[in-house]
């Protein structure tokens, strides 16, 4: 009986561990099958992104993959990251105006993703890649028609119109100090004969309606190819370069070494233009993000 007994906990102890090795979290936020998770914001725009890893991390590694979309923001996304709750996703080099580290005040590019990189590297133990070879950041936008009757190829080529223009801008844009309305008019010198207040999704179409001569957008939106906007140069670098990078965890790469071979191939691969494509696909002509995703990687030759 006793011996009967002691068979018993012994296969009992046997399958508790045997579980528990199955299905442990090895502080990679990946099981013992090699599963990390790419998180996404709210937009089209990184969820084609993570759609893109998927399909290359699986088609090249034995890694599987769990996209965790719909992040409120990339605040969540980095929180998220720390946590370890996901491992990677696709941020934006001015994050480092956030506050989330001690940073030298500049709006040169190649200096933001710098401190982006050292910074998030330092202080959160992340992996921040080079740029896919776009950002998305504020721009100004008009018409093309409005831009060939005045000229306009710059902000600054506002200035001798501006004063008999209305201008739609996303609603928060007003309020803020540092890089709002105010702001701006300060940093350019001049300002719009009105300002209408809206969400950022509607000032595409109120340009295209001319409800409204100039709009706030933002440089890869759907909307500005949907409604055929040109953007203007901000050649007094007002606003904040947002580099988009692929982002990863450093003890994640650690484990899976393999990633760094296959996270390079989409950095410096897509500019603007492409990106706004890809959003127009998915946006307008409402396509999945996966099969947007990948008729891309296989017109670039990175899927078969």
């Amino acid at each position: 009986m006793r011996k009967q007994t002691w068979t018993i906990f012994a296969i009992v102890l046997l399958l508790a561990i045997t579980t528990t090795a199955c299905g442990s979290n090895d502080g990679n936020g990946s099981a013992a099958s090699g599963t990390i998770k790419i998180g996404t914001q709210t937009y089209s725009e990184p969820k084609i992104l993570a759609a893109m890893y998927k399909a290359l991390i699986e088609d090249r590694t034995d890694i599987k993959v769990d996209i965790v979309p719909d992040l409120a923001a990339s605040a969540i996304v980095i929180k998220s990251m720390k946590s370890n709750d996901i491992q990677m996703a696709t941020l934006y080099s001015g994050e480092i105006f956030n506050d989330y580290f001690d940073i030298e005040d500049t709006k040169d590019r190649a200096q933001v993703l710098k401190q982006a990189q050292e910074g998030f590297d330092k202080n959160y133990g992340f992996k921040w890649y080079d740029s896919y070879g776009f950002e998305n950041t504020y721009a100004l936008a008009v018409r093309k028609d409005v831009a060939e009757a005045n000229q306009l190829q710059s902000v600054s080529d506002l200035g001798k119109v501006a004063k008999d223009m209305k201008v739609g801008v996303d609603t928060t844009w007003l309020e803020r100090e540092n890089d709002g309305y105010g702001a701006f008019t300060d940093h350019y010198g001049f300002s719009f004969s009105k300002t209408y207040p809206m969400e950022i999704s509607l000032v595409y179409k109120a340009a295209a309606d001319k409800e409204v001569d100039v709009v706030l957008a933002y440089t890869t939106d759907a909307g500005l190819k949907q409604y055929d906007l040109q953007t203007l140069t901000d050649d007094k670098q007002f606003f904040p370069p947002y580099d988009a990078s692929p982002v990863l965890r450093n003890d994640t790469l650690e484990k899976y070494p393999e990633l760094d071979e296959v996270i390079p191939l989409l950095v410096g691969k897509i500019d603007a233009a492409t990106m706004t494509a890809l959003n127009y696909e998915v946006d307008v002509n409402k396509r999945t993000p996966e099969d947007v995703a990948v008729e891309f990687l296989k017109g670039q030759g990175l899927l078969k």
